[in-house]
Formats: C-alpha cells, structure tokens, sequence
C-alpha cells in the first residue's frame, strides 16, 4: 500500500473501513498498522482505497501500484 501523503487529509474514512490496518490521528495524520494485511482483511483495504475521498491511497501489486478505480473506469 502507498499514501500519497500530499493527498491525505486525515478524513479517516481508510480507518473505518480497514480498522485493523489504518490509523488516523487526531492531528489528521495516517499510519498504516499492517504493511502486509491478510486475506481476512483485504476487502476492507479495498474499500478504504476506494472510498478514499481524495485519492490518496494505492495498492502495489507486485512492484507497481495500483490505483482506486473511479466510477469513470467502470
């Protein structure tokens, strides 16, 4: 996973999707808890890149990365 850290702005919608894996502080500062989250956890950090509201998280897939797609992908 990558954070476009200029993108973030802390909204925390990644932690209520993905509790166990993203960290928002109140200073609207982002940690991510598990670099490498198992399968029981992979749909929330879909959903959390997803619905990030600015754009600001990536999944790397084998060295590239991969970014949320936008109802204009389809």
């Amino acid at each position: 996973m990558v954070v476009d850290r200029d993108l973030c702005q802390g909204h925390g919608v990644c932690e209520s999707e993905a509790p166990a894996v993203f960290s928002v502080s109140k200073q609207g500062v982002l940690t991510i808890l598990d670099e490498s989250p198992g399968d029981a956890r992979w749909a929330g950090v879909e959903h959390a890149v997803r619905f990030c509201p600015t754009g600001a998280l990536r999944i790397e897939d084998n060295g590239s990365a991969a970014a949320a797609p936008t109802d204009e992908d389809g």
